[in-house]
C-alpha cells in the first residue's frame, strides 16, 4: 500500500504504557490501544522502552512481545539498545524493525552491526542532530533504512545531508505544516502525540491530508461501483462476517454512497431499506464494524466482508444475528479450529468442574509434574511411531500428545488462539 504514513507512539514503564519522555503517567490499556490501531487506520506503531536498567528491560520486552503478538500493523521498536543481542532479541519478539538511538556512541556501529547481521531494512534510527549524519554517513547510508527526526528544526537541514527517507515527529496537528512537510519526497511519514488518541479519526484525517494533495494509505477498490450487479433497488447485498473467526455476523446492503462512505471511513456503512437512509453500523450502540477486506462474488452481484466487530453484531446483543437453529443435521466436526477449540473447552469444564473417574482430572490432581511427564511419553511414542512404515500409528501418536499438550495449556492459562497468533507472527 503506497503513499505517506501516520504512525502511532508507545511509550514503556515497567511493562505499561505512559503519556511520555517526560511524563511517566500511567497512559491507559496497551491492549485496548493496539486493538484501536488496528482498526482506526494507524499505519505503524513506534515503541519506545524507557528502562533504566536490564530488569525492567526484561519486563518491557516482554510487553513488546505482547503487543506484537496483537499488532496487525508494523511495529518498530528502540530503547536499551546496547548490543546487537538487544536488537535480535526485539526482532525475535516480533518487531519489523528495530530503532537506534543517535545520541549513543555506539549508535554507528550498532548500525553496521544490526544492518549486515539482519538487513538494512531492519534498522531505522531516531536524530536529535545530524552530528551522526556527518560523522558516519557512508555507516548510516549502508545499514540504516529510516529515520525519525525527533527535532522539527533539523528538518530543512535535511535534504542536504541525506537522501535515507525520514519521518517527522508533531505532537500538535496542524494541517498545512503537515501538508508542506509531507509533500517533501524524502518525508514518508508523520508520527506524533496528537495520532495516539484513542478517539482519532484517522480516516478522516488522511481524507483532510488527500485533500490538500498528500497521497495516504487508504483504502481503495479494484472495481468501480459501476461495475457491480445491483438488485432493482440499486443495492447490492453484504455478507459480513468477522475476521478472525470466520463466523457470519449479519446481512445488510449497500448503495453507492454508503460503499464510498465505507471506502473513506474504513467503518461499515450500509443503506437501511426500512428508513431509507444510510446506516454506519455501529453509530448509536458502538458496536462499530471495522472493515477488512471486501471481496465481491463471480456474478458481481454480492459483496463479503470481512470485519473487526466492536461488540455485539446483532441489534437482540447476540453476537451474529444468526443464532436462531431451524434444523440441524448430526455431523461430525472436522475443522481443525473448531476441533482443537471444542477439545480445549471441555478440558477447561473438566478443570472447573471435575468429575469422578476421568483421567483429565486425574492429571489435573498429580500437578504440573505428571503433565509434563505424560507430555515427554508421548512426544517419544511419536518419534518411535514415526520410523514404523504404517502411517496409522503416527496419527494415533500425534493425537495423544495434542491431548495431553492441551491439558498443559489449560493448566498454564495458554489458549488456541495465543498459539495461533504467536505462530502467525513467526
Amino acid at each position: 500500500m503506497n503513499g505517506k504514513s501516520l504512525a502511532a507512539t508507545l511509550y514503556l514503564k515497567n511493562g505499561e504504557a505512559v503519556k511520555g519522555f517526560h511524563c511517566l503517567e500511567k497512559d491507559g490499556n496497551f491492549i485496548q490501544k493496539i486493538h484501536r490501531y488496528n482498526d482506526s487506520g494507524i499505519d505503524k506503531l513506534l515503541i519506545f522502552d524507557l528502562s533504566e536498567d536490564n530488569s525492567e528491560h526484561d519486563v518491557n520486552l516482554y510487553t513488546i512481545k505482547e503487543i506484537c503478538r496483537i499488532a496487525e500493523i508494523p511495529v518498530c521498536a528502540g530503547g536499551h539498545i546496547d548490543r546487537v543481542e538487544d536488537i535480535k532479541k526485539l526482532l525475535y519478539a516480533g518487531c519489523g524493525q528495530v530503532l537506534l538511538n543517535s545520541r549513543k556512541k555506539s549508535a554507528a556501529e550498532l548500525a553496521k552491526e544490526g544492518g549486515q547481521r539482519f538487513g538494512k531494512d531492519k534498522i531505522a534510527i531516531t536524530l536529535q542532530n545530524v552530528d551522526i549524519l556527518f560523522k558516519h554517513r557512508e555507516t548510516i547510508t549502508k545499514n540504516v533504512s529510516e529515520m525519525y527526526i525527533m527535532e522539527e528544526e533539523i528538518v530543512d537541514t535535511m535534504d542536504s545531508v541525506s537522501d535515507i527517507p525520514y519521518t517527522v515527529v508533531q505532537h500538535e496537528y496542524n494541517l498545512k505544516r503537515w501538508t508542506t512537510l509531507l509533500k517533501n519526497k524524502y518525508i514518508q511519514g508523520i508520527c506524533g502525540n496528537h495520532l495516539n488518541s484513542m478517539t482519532l479519526d484517522v480516516m478522516a484525517l488522511k481524507a483532510s491530508l488527500n485533500a490538500e494533495g498528500i497521497a495516504t494509505r487508504r483504502l481503495t477498490s479494484a472495481l468501480e461501483w459501476k461495475s457491480f450487479r445491483l438488485n432493482e433497488d440499486g443495492l447490492i447485498p453484504v455478507i459480513v462476517q468477522d475476521y478472525q473467526s470466520l463466523d457470519v455476523l449479519m446481512l445488510a446492503y449497500m448503495n453507492q454512497e454508503a460503499f464510498e462512505h465505507t471506502m473513506r471511513s474504513g467503518k461499515m456503512t450500509y443503506y437501511s431499506r426500512s428508513r431509507k437512509q444510510l446506516w454506519v453500523k455501529g453509530e448509536t450502540s458502538g458496536h462499530f464494524q471495522y472493515m477488512k477486506s471486501l471481496t465481491i462474488d463471480c456474478d458481481s452481484d454480492t459483496i463479503l466482508a470481512k470485519v473487526s466487530q466492536l461488540g455485539a453484531a446483532c441489534h437482540t446483543g447476540e453476537p451474529s444475528c444468526f443464532f436462531q437453529t431451524l434444523v440441524k443435521k448430526e455431523y461430525l466436526e472436522k475443522n481443525p479450529q473448531k476441533v482443537f477449540e471444542s477439545l480445549y473447552e471441555v478440558i477447561a469444564a473438566r478443570k472447573q468442574y471435575p468429575k469422578e473417574g476421568s483421567y483429565t482430572n486425574y492429571l489435573f490432581d498429580k500437578g504440573i509434574d505428571k503433565i509434563l511427564k505424560k507430555l515427554g511419553e508421548e512426544a517419544t511414542e511419536i518419534v518411535i511411531a514415526a520410523k514404523n512404515p504404517i502411517t496409522e500409528e503416527i496419527k494415533y501418536e500425534i493425537s495423544d500428545f495434542l491431548y495431553h499438550m492441551t491439558v498443559l495449556m489449560v493448566e498454564k492459562g495458554v489458549t488456541w488462539e495465543d498459539i495461533t497468533m504467536e505462530l502467525s507472527q513467526r
